[in-house]
């Protein structure tokens, strides 16, 4: 893989070649303040200030003494000076502008990745958002966009550089019809189609490019399947989970990373031990083709 391979795959390359047969989308490029503000990791968990006054957690009670009691501080002695949230007024007004455009609602995503796994924290418990503050919440919480802030070229045969020189965000509307179980992922190997993993209805949709490997999941497939070169009269491979029930958020990227520990003799590794057995009985059970 290229470097040129990975960056066709950025929202903000591809979207505007494709966007008549995708999800409605409105991107806009990050100011440096505002990653600076998503790479931080060197004190408490501040979320900007809004300058509508939007909440990211709308119906959560407010105590206002407890609040006064509670100063976030740096340093010591008389030096100590609580520290103020960020703010980034212009960003935040473009953003409730495009929000508004699309409908009220979206779900956000950076150059090549979505913060599913900060989903859990929304209120929803999904990456539907409706405020900037919402939005800042799931980027800030979200380890997997750690990937595109900094990891982007790790797989690059010719990496020359650790991010790219701009970040954008993109607004994708939000349509409250998605389901998971209807979502696919296709895999071009060679200018070829090799394979087509469940992840559509009749009404097709793009909703993202992403790299050959990497941090690309194979899904239903192994590498080692997609990397075999098809034979002459081969039938394209479409796996598919025939039980509804089966299709569920993947763990590596509904949580952060810190929820799991998958090494041997972990609860993880029993439970995923566990679950894949399942799912092979119920695969090969005669019930599972009726």
């Amino acid at each position: 893989m290229k470097e040129e391979d990975v960056n066709r795959c950025q929202i903000q390359e591809w979207y505007p070649r494709f966007k008549l047969v995708s999800t409605r989308t409105f991107i806009h490029e990050l100011p440096e303040s505002f990653v600076q503000y998503l790479l931080d990791d060197s004190g408490p968990f501040l979320l900007p200030v809004s300058i509508s006054n939007e909440d990211a957690f709308p119906n959560r009670i407010h105590n206002p003494e407890e609040e006064e009691d509670y100063q976030v501080s740096e340093g010591s002695g008389d030096e100590a000076e609580p520290l103020s949230p960020p703010s980034f007024p212009e960003l935040e007004l473009k953003i409730k502008e495009s929000i508004e455009t699309l409908g009220g609602a979206i779900f956000p995503k950076l150059n090549w990745s979505a913060p599913k796994d900060s989903a859990w924290i929304s209120t929803s418990g999904t990456l539907r958002c409706t405020t900037f503050s919402e939005i800042a919440l799931l980027l800030r919480s979200s380890d997997s966009l750690i990937h595109d802030l900094c990891h982007a070229y790790d797989s690059c045969s010719d990496k020359t550089m650790s991010m790219p020189p701009n970040f954008f965000l993109a607004l994708r509307k939000w349509y409250p019809s998605f389901q998971p179980e209807m979502e696919f992922r296709c895999f071009v190997r060679g200018q070829k189609l090799v394979g087509i993993s469940q992840r559509e209805d009749e009404r097709v949709k793009v909703l993202d490019f992403n790299p050959w490997g990497a941090f690309t999941l194979p899904l239903l497939f192994t590498w080692e399947e997609l990397e075999q070169k098809p034979r002459e009269g081969d039938d394209l491979d479409f796996r598919i989970v025939e039980s509804r029930c089966a299709v569920q958020p993947g763990l590596k990227t509904a949580v952060p990373y810190d929820y799991l520990d998958v090494s041997a003799g972990s609860g993880w590794d029993q439970f995923l031990r566990n679950a894949g057995e399942e799912l092979q009985r119920q695969t090969k059970s005669p019930e599972a083709g009726a």
